[in-house]
């Protein structure tokens, strides 16, 4: 299985969705993120980011942003958004019916959070990136449940 997290700059949410998302993983999966804007494209996360998930154990200190590109059309199976300004930005790079299928938003995969947004913590402070990674964290729990029981 491969999934893609994508967010604005792949500084804050969806780096973290993928380091969460990695460490709950077999480790055959290709998990990665993206960002719908290239502003902060080779950075690092967000220290904030990089501080919220290693006080869980999980180092994303080593990842690099980088835009969503047509590619990953193609390599990924699941796309996964984290607001609808994201999604609707993702489904209109996407080329067909076929590609349009693999993206939805993530809180989608928490099923009395349809539609909701992850909020975007780069203009708050810790507990905001907090609440943020523990919202991130139910989601792939969600994800992959939802995983296990379509390939049951």
């Amino acid at each position: 299985m491969k999934i893609l997290m994508v967010c604005l700059g792949n500084i804050c949410r969806s780096s973290l969705a993928e380091g969460i998302m990695k460490a709950k993983v077999p480790t055959d999966f290709l998990v990665d993120s993206a960002g719908t804007i290239s502003l902060h494209e080779g950075e690092h996360p967000d220290k904030r980011a990089i501080k919220a998930a290693a006080n869980h154990g999980i180092d994303i200190s080593q990842q690099r942003s980088r835009p969503i590109t047509t590619k990953d059309f193609e390599i990924f199976d699941k796309i996964y958004c984290m607001d609808i300004d994201v999604f609707e930005d993702v489904v209109s790079k996407s080329k067909n019916e076929k590609e349009r299928q693999k993206i939805s938003l993530f809180l989608e995969a928490i099923g009395d959070h349809k539609n909701a947004e992850v909020p975007d913590p780069y203009w708050g402070d810790m507990k905001d990136f907090e609440n943020v990674f523990q919202l991130l964290d139910k989601g792939c729990d969600a994800i992959i449940d939802q995983l296990k029981r379509s390939n049951s």
